[in-house]
């Protein structure tokens, strides 16, 4: 029976993808979720259903559209592939539990922002308020009212604390030292890990971003890179190892 249900995650995970990847692509264009219906982007050809299969549908047309012969778009396959593998992983590592419903949260939410950041250099409103509204009721369930009132007292102080960065960001580098989104996305954080691991995955998330600056302004020359993707990866990786990252915590108390 784990199987069928971590088979059953896989295909969650990777329609959701399919979904994610128009949201994060639509909404920054300020274009409808519903209308036009999904289509090549060079010839219009409206894709039938069998182009619409998760992750199948791309290996079946060879990465090619079915008219034109452009290729698609790599990224949707890779999006759609992670996802189901991550959710499957989810289940089989957490089994049905809290963790489990914050983790495929966590996942959902970092794959609409690679997306939008990295494409747009965006994040989106709607997708952290869906999220910081489901993490909500996934504490208030497994842990009670209080908890869940406190873990938004977390993201409300973190989201302070970002804010007090951005400010005194700007006035020391006379520029935005972060985004919007990333000061939103904080609030996400501050949740999910309350303030002492926060700090901790802030910290991470800085150590990602780094080879990927330097890279980036040395081939580009690009003053602005992504932040978001970093922010998400980073929070990903202390949730996956909260225990782990206790341990180092412990070692600041002494």
């Amino acid at each position: 029976m784990n199987w069928y249900y971590g088979i059953f995650f896989f295909l969650i995970g990777a329609i959701l993808a399919s979904f994610y990847g128009v949201v994060a692509t639509r909404l920054p264009e300020g274009k409808s979720l519903i209308f036009p219906r999904s289509h090549c982007k060079k010839c219009n050809h409206i894709l039938s259903w069998y182009e619409l299969i998760p992750i199948f549908s791309y290996l079946f047309l060879r990465g090619k559209c079915h008219k034109c012969k452009v290729k698609l778009p790599f990224y949707e396959f890779l999006l759609e592939l992670c996802c189901g593998l991550l959710f499957s992983f989810g289940y089989f590592y957490y089994g049905f539990s809290e963790n489990l419903w914050i983790f495929l949260v966590l996942i959902s939410l970092a794959a609409l922002i690679f997306v939008s950041d990295f494409g747009y250099m965006i994040i989106l409103d709607s997708p952290l308020i869906l999220s910081v509204t489901l993490l909500f009721f996934i504490k208030w369930f497994y842990e009670g009212i209080s908890n869940a009132f406190l873990s938004l007292g977390s993201g409300i102080l973190l989201f302070l604390f970002f804010l007090f960065l951005a400010f005194f960001g700007k006035r020391i580098f006379k520029r935005d030292a972060l985004g919007g989104g990333d000061i939103k996305f904080s609030f996400v954080m501050g949740m999910t890990l309350g303030i002492p691991h926060s700090f901790l995955a802030l910290i991470l998330s800085t150590f990602l971003a780094l080879p990927y600056a330097t890279f980036s302004m040395i081939q580009t020359d690009e003053k602005e890179v992504p932040y978001g993707p970093f922010l998400v990866s980073s929070l990903c990786i202390v949730f996956f190892f909260y225990e782990k990252f206790s341990y180092i915590l412990q070692l600041f108390y002494w």
